[in-house]
C-alpha cells in the first residue's frame, strides 16, 4: 500500500520556467525511495510542492489517500504533523537564538492535540529531549546548548530529531550531507537508515549523490531537467535498459 501517491505533478514560475513536469511516482510505507538528479533538474521544487510549500499547477499528491493539492492552510494542518522535512544546511534550518531542547519541543507544542507518540513518551520536556537525543546518539547535556555550539554533524542530527520527534509517516530529506565531511555522512546515513527500521518511517531521499542514495533506497528515481526519466529497484541500477543519462550517472558513481 503507497502512503504517497503522486500523479502527473507540474509545476511552473512567474518566469515561464517549467521546474516539474507530469512527474507520477508512489512512495510505499517503510521505504525509502531515491530522488538524483543534477543541481537545477526540479528535486528541491518537487519536494517544497510535496510538502505545500509551493503550489502546483496540476496533478494530484494523496497522502495516505487524501488528495492534499488542493487544501486551504486549516485544512492542512493534519497532514501537516505526517510529513517533516531535513534539509541541507543545519544552520539555516534552526533558530540561533533558541535552545535546542527547545527546538525538539517545538513540533510536540504545535501538534499535541493530533499526535498519539508510540515510540517516545512525553512525560515531561526534559525526559521527551533526553530521548530524543538519544535516538541519534547525541549526549543529554547538549539539551541546553545553542546551534552555533554544536558541530555541523551535531547540528544536523538535531533537525533529525526534530524531524522524528512527532512521528511523522514521511520525511523528505533534501541533501542532509551534502554540507558535512565525509565520516560524518556516512554517520549521519547510517543513522537515517536505523530511525528508519525502528520508528516505521518512510523517506524521500533527495541527492545529487548517486552513491548515498543507491546506500541508503530500496529503489531509484532519476530526473533531468524537470522530468522523471528512469525509476528502477536497486539491484537494477547497473541494467542494460537503464535511461542514458542513469548511465551518465553510474559512469561517475564507478
Amino acid at each position: 500500500m503507497s502512503l504517497l501517491t503522486v500523479k502527473h505533478l507540474t509545476k511552473s514560475y512567474r518566469s515561464g520556467k517549467l521546474a516539474v513536469h507530469d512527474v507520477s511516482f508512489e512512495v510505499n510505507y517503510g521505504e525509502c525511495l531515491g530522488l538524483v538528479g543534477e543541481s537545477g533538474c526540479g528535486k528541491s521544487t518537487l519536494a517544497r510542492c510535496l510538502l505545500r510549500i509551493e503550489n502546483i499547477d496540476s496533478g494530484t499528491i494523496l497522502l495516505e489517500d487524501q488528495a492534499i493539492e488542493q487544501l486551504r492552510e486549516k485544512q492542512l494542518y493534519p497532514h501537516r504533523r505526517k510529513v517533516q522535512i531535513v534539509f541541507q544546511n543545519a544552520t539555516a534550518a534552526l533558530n540561533p537564538k533558541v535552545k535546542v531542547k527547545d527546538s525538539l519541543v517545538d513540533p510536540y507544542a504545535q501538534y499535541e492535540k493530533d499526535v498519539k507518540l508510540a515510540h517516545f513518551s512525553y512525560t515531561s520536556k526534559d525526559a521527551y529531549v533526553k530521548q530524543l537525543l538519544e535516538a541519534v546518539e547525541l549526549p543529554s547535556e547538549l539539551a541546553d546548548r545553542y546551534p552555533h555550539e554544536l558541530s555541523g554533524g551535531q547540528r544536523q542530527r538535531v533537525t533529525i530529531a526534530r524531524a522524528v520527534s512527532i512521528e511523522p509517516k514521511l520525511i523528505v530529506l533534501d541533501e542532509p550531507t551534502a554540507s558535512l565531511d565525509v565520516i560524518s555522512q556516512g554517520a549521519i546515513l547510517n543513522l537515517l537508515t536505523e530511525l528508519r527500521k525502528t520508528l516505521a518511517l518512510s523517506y524521500l531521499f533527495i541527492s545529487h549523490d548517486l552513491a548515498a542514495v543507491n546506500q541508503m533506497s530500496q529503489r531509484v528515481m532519476v530526473m533531468k531537467e524537470g522530468k522523471l526519466v528512469d525509476l528502477f529497484n536497486c539491484n537494477q541500477i547497473f541494467a542494460e535498459d537503464r535511461h542514458p543519462y542513469t548511465k551518465e550517472l553510474i559512469s561517475y558513481f564507478r
